[in-house]
């Protein structure tokens, strides 16, 4: 499957931090985790308030110049000029010297900052927002904040983290928490609504992968999740800016970036994943798909979105009830009658594929005296086709702003995978295997500049180094996301200001 897609070192010596035990980090997502906390450096000044216009915001001139730093010289390690970084097939993307030519050099901190800050110039937004980093030496920082992009990409420069995620804004700065006198007055007030859909999930129904494992058929799993999700989270709740991207091994996250969604309650993010939600836990091999008839219409919807994924990645590529595996199939049927003539036929034939043991069904059912009604065998195949299809969300993520999730664009601890976004048009097409590792963009940057030479010049100079790798179109199709939510949030800010104005008059 293509993976293209379009659209639109350790911490340096000098610089002091306590000591930090190392910390358990859940591999796609962190929950509140403890709080574990570096000596701040000297708070930079205010940002001065200077005026940028929309168009300037995404022009093709990524100079680190954009953000200028006022922050103390001290507190960053000079940086010597970018030199080729010699990538071998040795080298490994947790090497000090590789994530910092990635931060340096590949990771789109610009389109970050305009995404998280949702205005031209610097706003809380991105001031109060909290970071959390995963340090080389596994220990974890908590409550970072910075006024700009420049001192997020200094800090990452200093610290190499192998990753870092992505918090609420607080009604304060995260790093002056402790310096207020009434301790409730430091609290989440905006998040993105968020979900995590993670493999692991669907180990009681794939038959090809196991644990962190995945490959090209497992995946279809999360394909179908993302194509019902993505559907009901834009016709059911009206949410427009929906960022889906790959946790960089075996899952995928979603972000709702509406302003809307943004300043949900809990008990309002609470409610939204309890109406995706579907699947009850329930004893092992029990069912756990329990639903009313009729369907409420995002089922209904959802069964004709899936029933193609059903034949093709389940019966075909999963073949969950081959070789005496059928039953928890049979479990799923509630007509005696009916499971015992199809045991006695399977039994018969245990390497039937699960393609015609699926059709067995109808044509024994036929054949056969039911205690049910056909009805309620429809019923029954359609609960079977949603237990196998459905998706399985990790809806603890979604209910608290207080969540923190991985940034995108960072690279996955275990497989040096950049966690890229998925272009929902094109879903089918993704292919997680595909997706380009940390050592490989650098060799690309560097096979590039080999190729061009220096005779380039100036154009060669404007050109940015993730334009010369498999990064682009990702970066690219993340920009034209970031552009559309800019648009609508500076479209509101204008109308509420001529509104006011014209309520003055």
């Amino acid at each position: 499957m293509p993976h293209s897609i379009s659209q639109e070192s350790s911490i340096d010596e000098d610089f002091s931090m306590p000591q930090a035990d190392a910390q358990p980090i859940k591999e796609e997502t962190t929950t509140q985790p403890q709080d574990v906390e570096m000596a701040d450096a000297d708070s930079p000044k205010e940002e001065q308030d200077a005026k940028v216009n929309l168009e300037d915001l995404f022009n093709d001139d990524d100079s680190d110049g954009e953000f200028t730093s006022s922050a103390p010289s001290q507190l960053v390690k000079d940086q010597s000029p970018e030199q080729p970084i010699q990538v071998t097939s040795k080298s490994s993307y947790s090497d000090p010297e590789i994530m910092r030519a990635f931060y340096q050099r590949l990771f789109p901190f610009r389109y970050l900052f305009q995404w998280l800050n949702h205005s031209p110039t610097p706003t809380n937004d991105f001031a109060h927002r909290e970071f959390a980093f995963t340090l080389p030496n596994s220990a974890y920082l908590r409550y970072q904040s910075f006024p700009t992009a420049d001192l997020l990409r200094k800090q990452c420069l200093q610290l190499l983290p192998s990753r870092f995620e992505i918090g609420p804004v607080y009604s304060t700065n995260p790093r002056d928490r402790k310096t207020l006198r009434n301790a409730s007055a430091f609290k989440p007030i905006m998040k993105e609504l968020v979900f995590d859909i993670d493999m692991t999930d669907y180990d009681d129904i794939r038959t090809c992968c196991t644990g962190a494992n995945i490959c090209h058929k497992c995946w279809g799993f999360i394909t179908m999740a993302i194509k019902v999700m993505d559907i009901a989270l834009r016709e059911d709740f009206g949410f427009k800016h929906i960022l889906w991207v790959y946790s960089g091994r075996r899952g995928a996250h979603a972000w709702i970036c509406d302003k809307r969604a943004r300043e949900l309650e809990d008990t309002q993010r609470k409610a939204i994943a309890g109406y995706l939600e579907l699947l009850k836990g329930g004893e092992k091999g029990g069912k756990k798909v329990n639903v009313r008839r009729p369907l409420h219409p995002h089922l209904e919807r959802s069964l004709r979105t899936l029933k193609d994924n059903f034949q093709t990645s389940i019966l075909l590529d999963q073949d969950p009830w081959v070789s005496g595996k059928a039953e928890h199939l049979l479990n799923l049927i509630p007509d005696p009658t009916l499971r015992t003539a199809l045991q006695k036929k399977w039994d018969s034939a245990p390497s039937r594929p699960s393609a015609s043991k699926w059709n067995d069904i109808d044509s024994v059912a036929k054949v056969g005296g039911l205690s049910i009604t056909p009805k309620a065998l429809v019923e029954a195949k359609q609960d079977i086709i949603l237990e196998y299809t459905y998706p399985r969300l990790d809806a603890e993520v979604s209910k608290k702003k207080i969540h923190l999730l991985k940034s995108p664009f960072v690279v996955h601890p275990g497989t040096g995978r950049v966690c890229v976004p998925i272009d929902t048009r094109k879903v089918e097409e993704f292919d997680p295997l595909g997706v380009p590792t940390v050592t490989q963009l650098l060799g690309e940057i560097d096979e590039y500049d080999r190729e061009k030479g220096e005779g380039e010049g100036d154009k060669k100079d404007k050109m940015q180094d993730y334009e010369k790798t498999s990064l682009k179109p990702y970066v690219d199709f993340f920009r034209g996301f970031v552009a559309g939510l800019m648009k609508e949030e500076m479209g509101k800010v204008k109308r509420e200001r001529e509104d006011s104005e014209a309520m003055e008059f």
